[in-house]
């Protein structure tokens, strides 16, 4: 990980355009490519950000010799354009490889009871395996369609943008193995926040809303699918 603290302006264009003016700003440039903007406020969100796969390059500014201009593009052609004016602190971290989020009884619990019922998800649905390992952590569940087609399930008991952002970083891994890809998300969990919902069908990822009652079998055994 790199970690710059430095006066800069943020310019983002892409689908929308996106304007942060000149200000201190914590920049962050992960390992997976990543790259996002921070204040000193708004706990973990950022102000901007670019997912991954993306590229970074960093330049002479074309209209100001004393600033840098860092330019992060993703395949799309979007683009973060970052004026530096100033750069106050500039390190580099290994962080090696984190294991993950520890699931809770539920979530694990939640995770076994689907696994056993696939189908559930879809007719036609099989498993391929629980914990599959990718470089950034165990996928919760591998499986396939109906369409034999792979499908990566993230689980969660309550469902938020930081679990979205999770199964698109393993879908982003998967999908560059011939051997799985085209590979398709699901996200699935108790409740969704509605704005995690929406971040996950812009990205083409399907919400499962679980119920655990019905799954351990106290009532139908039945997913409610939206």
């Amino acid at each position: 990980m790199r970690l710059v603290v430095a006066t800069c302006q943020v310019d983002y264009v892409g689908r929308l355009t996106a304007h942060l003016p000149m200000a201190p700003r914590l920049l962050l440039v992960k390992s997976d490519g990543s790259v996002s903007v921070h204040a000193d406020d708004r706990a973990y969100k950022p102000l901007n950000w670019m997912t991954p796969p993306c590229s970074l390059t960093e330049q002479e500014h074309p209209e100001n010799e004393e600033h840098l201009l860092w330019v992060v593009e993703n395949k799309a052609g979007e683009q973060l354009r970052i004026t530096v004016a100033e750069i106050h602190h500039d390190s580099h971290h290994d962080l090696g490889v984190d294991p993950g989020l520890v699931k809770d009884g539920v979530e694990a619990h939640l995770q076994e009871l689907l696994a056993e019922h696939i189908d559930t998800l879809g007719e036609g649905y099989s498993l391929i395996r629980r914990e599959y390992m990718t470089a950034i952590g165990p996928v919760d569940i591998l499986g396939r369609d109906s369409a034999g087609a792979t499908v990566a399930v993230e689980i969660k008991r309550r469902g938020e943008i930081d679990g979205v952002e999770q199964l698109t970083r393993y879908l982003e891994l998967l999908n560059r193995d011939p051997l799985l890809a085209p590979v398709n998300g699901i996200f699935a969990a108790q409740i969704i926040k509605p704005q995690a919902r929406t971040l996950a069908e812009d990205r083409g990822i399907r919400c499962v809303t679980l119920d655990y009652d019905r799954l351990r079998g106290t009532e139908s055994n039945d997913l409610r699918l939206f």
